[in-house]
């Protein structure tokens, strides 16, 4: 059996050997570093299936800032798939890494591309075990490190530099909000582990509105992750400008991150009704603002970023009504579906671009790609036998069964905008005509592979979601109970 934290560890030393190896690989083809990447998470991710029970939660030593139960393995599964596909649409998008770059050998600048993202996976797995706001910051600010290199690297151009440039200002200020959020809560407890900041707030010995202050501190830096409103300023401007796989990954795995700390941080402060009326307002406010905004876009890029603000929205719905396996069972939808738009995006993008029109009469061009775009259109729009529609239904169920009547009306009545938008993709595909100089886009195996995996994926967990659900019957009630 293989205890809990050694997970993370062979990741990291992973990426380290690769970086080293990468170092003194001279101009040889860097496209095997990504496999070898790919290969070193599967390993990892089949290993997670035979870890030792992790002991009880303890107040001193490693096992009081990490926890091991079924929630925190389960995500730690969701960040090794997610960085596993994300490496399969990285190996497509190695071309477009050299473009500018004068004199550059074929490969140059990959290693570091494929490898960057094995240490943000590290990070992904341990904010899912955080379980002390000191773990919580260092775990939070291994991934974002990484992702301020991942989003400006291919900097030579604008829009990938402003990109960059935005994105590390913007988390930076998050990090320092969330940094004085925690100082407050600990002036108060006197604890920055979460369950005794629990046993703190039960006695009801504390001073609330410090708490308070201290707690909405830390919502603004957990918002500033997820891409709720007002912290989605980023959004557009660093989807459009990152590399496409890692607009991906932060599209997927970071706010998949976001949303588990976010649980286990409003855990011990679910006794608060102050708290739950904030999130109220940032769901209501997340929900509008995420689809109506995607309403005029027409960069794909740009729509699948507000795209993601919408998505943040109904997952807060989960978030409201305490529903940690409807949560859960929506991030694993998303991640198919997301990803799925996103592998197709890099392929088309290599050959015509990101605006819609460029998608014009695909279906026609290369079938396949066309039906792996239209399968993940529809299902982030929620049409039945999808998992996104399953998705969203728990989500609504949730919310109706604790009576949040607001959230359910606009939940739907927003719903509806998301079919104007995401049918727009699927009606350049299949009713526009294509440019008449366009050809057929060339489709490897392993991504021709990857898509049709995601594509039965969505469709198996669109009618038969027991396994997600059967994996998070146990974790969600102890760390999100009322």
């Amino acid at each position: 059996m293989i205890p809990a934290p050694a997970l993370e560890i062979a990741v990291l030393l992973w990426g380290l050997a690769l970086l080293l190896v990468d170092a003194f690989a001279g101009q040889k083809d860097r496209r095997g570093f990504a496999i070898a990447a790919i290969a070193g998470l599967f390993v990892v991710l089949v290993a997670s299936f035979f870890l030792k029970p992790a002991p009880a939660a303890t107040t001193t030593g490693l096992w009081s800032f990490y926890a091991a139960d079924p929630l925190a393995i389960f995500f730690k599964r969701f960040a090794l798939v997610t960085t596993i596909l994300v490496l399969v649409m990285a190996i497509d998008f190695a071309p477009a890494i050299r473009i500018g770059v004068p004199g550059a050998h074929p490969h140059a600048g990959l290693g570091e591309f494929f490898t960057i993202p094995i240490f943000t996976c590290a990070g992904l797995m341990w904010m899912a075990s955080a379980i002390d706001f000191v773990m919580i910051f260092v775990s939070l600010e291994l991934v974002t490190i990484s992702f301020y290199v991942l989003v400006s690297f291919t900097r030579r151009n604008p829009l990938a530099l402003e990109a960059g440039v935005k994105y590390l200002i913007l988390s930076a200020l998050s990090t320092g909000f969330l940094v004085y959020g925690i100082t407050w809560i600990f002036g108060v407890t006197g604890e920055t582990n979460l369950a005794r900041i629990g046993a703190v707030l039960a006695a009801q010995g504390f001073d609330r509105i410090p708490l308070l202050f201290g707690i909405a501190l830390v919502l603004v830096a957990l918002g500033f992750k997820i891409a709720a409103v007002p912290f989605q300023i980023w959004v557009p401007d660093v989807y459009q400008g990152a590399p496409t796989p890692v607009t991906a990954f932060l599209s997927v795995g970071s706010k998949a991150a976001g949303f588990v700390v976010l649980l286990r941080v409003l855990g011990p402060f679910s006794i608060l009704p102050q708290v739950g009326r904030l999130l109220i307002g940032i769901t209501v406010l997340t929900l509008i603002y995420g689809n109506f905004a995607a309403l005029p876009q027409t960069n794909l890029k740009r729509l699948l970023g507000y795209s993601s603000i919408a998505h943040a929205g109904y997952l807060l719905i989960g978030v409201v009504t305490f529903s940690g396996a409807a949560v859960a069972y929506y991030l694993v939808a998303y991640l198919l579906m997301t990803l799925l738009s996103f592998a197709v995006l890099v392929v088309v993008g290599n050959s015509a671009g990101d605006e819609i029109e460029d998608y014009a009469g695909l279906g026609r061009r290369s079938p396949f790609l066309a039906f792996a775009m239209l399968i993940a259109m529809i299902s982030l729009a929620g049409v039945p036998f999808t998992a996104g529609f399953l998705g969203k239904f728990f989500i609504f169920d949730a919310a109706i069964r604790h009576h949040q009547t607001l959230l359910v009306v606009i939940g739907l009545i927003t719903v509806g905008c998301g079919f104007y938008y995401y049918l727009k993709v699927v009606r350049a595909m299949y009713w526009l005509q294509p440019p008449s100089d366009a050809a057929p886009i060339p489709l490897s195996a392993l991504s021709r592979l990857t898509m049709a995996l995601l594509i039965g994926a969505i469709f198996i967990l669109g009618v038969y979601p027991q396994p997600i659900l059967e994996a998070l019957n146990s974790p969600a009630a102890p760390i999100i109970a009322r």
